[in-house]
């Protein structure tokens, strides 16, 4: 999956969700609580959210996507056609 299609994935509304449990010192919740208002939040769970998502985002900046995704966003960018990256996957795949 490219870093487009990701990204388009992430910013659906209607994504399926699951409910986890963490455990975070009582301090450190109280500090969210005081920083969330600030920031624009309502309360301290979306400034968690937030904080995930930068962090994640990042992170598979970073580590996540391979180096042919990269190359292969990167082509895009610079104008070559689909097809030809396509082509190109498929004779990596076949190798």
């Amino acid at each position: 999956m490219s870093i487009s299609e990701t990204l388009k994935k992430r910013l659906k509304k209607d994504r399926p969700m699951t409910s986890i449990t963490l455990r975070i010192p009582v301090d450190v919740v109280e500090s969210m609580k005081n920083i969330a208002p600030k920031r624009g939040f309502a309360g301290y769970q979306s400034l968690l959210k937030a904080y995930l998502s930068e962090g994640l985002r990042a992170d598979e900046q970073q580590f996540a996507f391979s180096a042919q995704a990269r190359l292969l966003e990167s082509l895009r960018k610079h104008g070559v056609a689909q097809s030809v990256l396509d082509e190109a996957t498929r004779d990596l795949e076949v190798t």
